[in-house]
């Protein structure tokens, strides 16, 4: 079957996919640029920020856990519209808060929100998508991550130069409300989509050369889940992973404002590099695996090679303490940035190449838990090294010990994986 004949409204899918997951990162993003506002205003130290970005990862954590299962369980349409009212309500709410206590609780509110994203996505992804175009697509969807990364910097000083800090969470958070009407018009999963050719049904089940995961029928016991070696194989991926990524969304801002003195009032130009350089880590991250496993590769030894490259890749942020300038930086950052996301689009990936469809949300919830239980640690840890060198006087070599720390976990967190589960064989429930 020629492809050019299948027909393509499976990438129509992952547009609506993408321009969620740029929503989702634009209101994630909208307090660490507004943070240098707020900390004057309500007296934050690094410790308190520490903790506020602690309680949107509480919640994220416990909120993938259970939108992973409820997703499962009543299908991704529906799953991801609930998702979404959740996330921009709580997005909105930010703009009556009047306590460090309130932007806590709000951050925990937009955190279960927002968690309901990628189970909803990776699910969509396996429902529509061949085995062979399902990193591409994850690439493509994920990159949105980034492009909510690259407006933020250019929307958020704007509206807070005209409006005020309030109208940036308010103007963000209504965005979401926007696309759900456009989910409504043109989704549906494949077998009850009216728009799908016959032939692209076909084109998307057609994973019989690639061992595809069995699709047995009956419900799944979610704890049986954990008793499954490929289970933490994904897990401890997500869990090494993840913070490092949060790391980069929520200190950047604050990073190149202290240690380059960059005006966070106005678009920042060294942000926006960085969040589009991601861009295309995420779909180049993508398409590189896929186009392996296209020429003959074995799905696991592409998806393995692929991201014990982006590991590499990462690795130079250690040297961001030489950065004479913000544009060495800059240029290290956006490398391990890019990297991040193009392992990001591999490791969700694996889940769907290890697990059958009905038990896809459960596992990238459980892994994206994983990643958010990393993500209330490590700022945990970055707030109290960042608070400790500040008091000294020397807030750049705070810096740089996270620098460290994070170009070491991607190597380690892929040994481990490597170790855990060699050739990533499918799993059957």
């Amino acid at each position: 079957m020629r492809e050019s004949k299948v027909g393509n409204y499976r990438w129509v899918v992952v547009i609506l996919l993408f321009f969620a997951t740029t929503i989702n990162y634009l209101d994630r993003q909208v307090i660490g640029l507004l943070k240098p506002v707020l900390e004057v205003e309500f007296k934050w130290t690094e410790t308190d920020y520490g903790y506020i970005v602690m309680a949107f990862a509480t919640a994220y954590a416990l909120g993938l856990l259970a939108f992973g299962n409820f997703i499962d369980k009543i299908g991704t349409k529906l799953g991801y519209t609930i998702s979404l009212i959740v996330w921009s309500i709580a997005a909105m709410l930010h703009a009556i808060v009047k306590s460090t206590l309130g932007f806590g609780v709000v951050r925990a509110a937009l955190g279960l929100g927002e968690s309901g994203n990628f189970p909803a996505a990776i699910k969509v992804v396996a429902e529509w998508f061949p085995k062979k175009e399902r990193a591409l697509a994850t690439g493509v969807f994920n990159s949105g991550a980034n492009i909510g990364a690259v407006v933020a910097p250019v929307m958020v000083p704007w509206i807070l130069g005209i409006y005020g800090w309030q109208m940036a969470f308010l103007i963000t958070g209504a965005i979401g409300f926007i696309w759900l009407i456009f989910w409504w018009i043109f989704y549906e999963i494949p077998s009850k989509h009216k728009k799908i050719t016959p032939e692209e049904f076909a084109y998307i089940h057609s994973d019989t050369d690639l061992s595809v995961v069995p699709e047995e029928e009956g419900k799944i016991k979610w704890v049986q889940l954990f008793g499954i070696r490929q289970t933490w194989t994904f897990v401890i991926g997500k869990f090494l992973t993840d913070p490092i990524w949060w790391f980069f969304l929520f200190w950047l801002p604050s990073y190149f404002s202290s240690t380059f003195h960059l005006d966070l009032t106005k678009p920042s130009l060294p942000l926006i590099i960085v969040y589009t350089a991601t861009s295309v880590g995420s779909i180049g991250g993508g398409y590189l695996s896929s186009y392996l496993i296209k020429k003959g590769w074995p799905v696991f030894k592409a998806r393995k090679t692929a991201m014990f490259i982006f590991a590499l890749c990462v690795l130079p942020i250690i040297t961001a303490k030489y950065a004479a300038n913000i544009w060495q930086a800059v240029g290290l950052i956006s490398l391990a940035a890019a990297a991040h996301q193009a392992w990001s689009a591999n490791i969700f990936t694996t889940a769907s190449d290890m697990f059958p469809k009905r038990a896809l949300s459960s596992i990238i919830g459980i892994g994206g838990m994983a990643g958010s239980v990393g993500g209330i640690l490590f700022p945990l840890l970055v707030g109290h090294i960042l608070e400790f060198y500040k008091e000294s006087g020397h807030l750049i070599t705070g810096y740089n010990i996270i620098f460290l720390i994070c170009g070491c976990a991607y190597l380690l967190a892929w040994f481990i994986m490597h170790l855990l589960s060699p050739k990533m064989k499918p799993v059957n429930l």
